[in-house]
């Protein structure tokens, strides 16, 4: 039987009179894109920050690759990389650079070469030399996850990856979490984007309110509406159809809380 990558049970988490996290359980396969899909506020950025170990937190527990978060922080730090919501490159530097500057860090030989071949993996091998100030959103974000790649990771965060990015940047990006997955690496993506989790992800847990309501493949999740008829030609529901079921809010209602933010 294969070991999860990453095991949840039981994640609890309030700050001060805020519960976010009421005791959220799901588990991720090695080598699978998960997506943890749900609206702002509900829970996901605190899931991740307790996965990768920036946050403790206050009951459950889960373990990466085999490690608890708690009890062995360290080696569930030496089995992970995060990619935050926002790119962390330096624009002073070139693309090469910012590679050769984490492989240093994290004191691998041949930096050099690390970031030659990352440049290859993500084609930005022409644009290497070019200081990062000069990258396109979707450029800069495919840098982002190589640096987060030098020193084999086997587990991968990623937190609303492509936020902010124009369409083309978010091909480029899931692309890229597509061809990560292939290669073995596990990825548990965060998004509020439902068309990102239904192409992207293996199995989607939709968190409300701090809890999973719905865990499943995309197939399974469709199961959970009927087709809709009309002319006799059957629909299927789309994601965002369950996931506006599940959470019990209208179209609208997702319109108005965008709007007051």
């Amino acid at each position: 039987m294969t070991t999860a990558a990453i095991q949840v049970k039981g994640i609890e988490k309030s700050y001060k009179d805020l519960h976010v996290l009421r005791g959220v359980d799901f588990e991720v396969a090695p080598g699978s894109i998960f997506a943890l899909l749900g609206s702002n506020g509900a829970g996901k950025t605190t899931m991740v920050k307790i996965l990768s170990t920036l946050l403790k937190a206050d009951g459950g527990q889960a373990a990466v690759d085999g490690f608890d978060v708690n009890g062995e922080s360290l080696q569930v730090r030496q089995s992970i990389s995060l990619t935050g919501q926002f790119a962390a490159v330096d624009e002073v530097l070139s693309g090469k650079e910012n590679l050769i500057l984490v492989a240093k860090l994290r004191h691998l030989k041949n930096p050099a070469g690390i970031a030659d071949d990352l440049l290859a993996q993500f084609s930005l091998t022409d644009a290497g030399p070019r200081k990062v100030a000069t990258y396109s959103g979707g450029m800069r974000r495919r840098l982002d996850i190589a640096m987060s790649l030098i020193g084999d990771p086997k587990v991968i965060f990623l937190d609303e990856p492509t936020t902010g990015l124009d369409p083309q940047a978010r091909v480029e990006v899931w692309q890229t979490v597509k061809d990560l997955a292939r290669n073995g690496t596990t990825v548990l993506l965060t998004t509020q984007y439902l068309d990102e989790a239904e192409h992207l992800a293996d199995r989607i847990a939709i968190l409300h309110k701090g809890t999973i309501i719905q865990n499943g493949t995309l197939d399974e999740l469709k199961r959970l509406l009927p087709p809709a008829e009309i002319e006799y030609v059957e629909k299927q529901p789309s994601l965002e159809d369950v996931f506006l079921a599940l959470v019990g809010e209208s179209a609208e209602e997702q319109k108005e809380q965008e709007s007051s933010r």
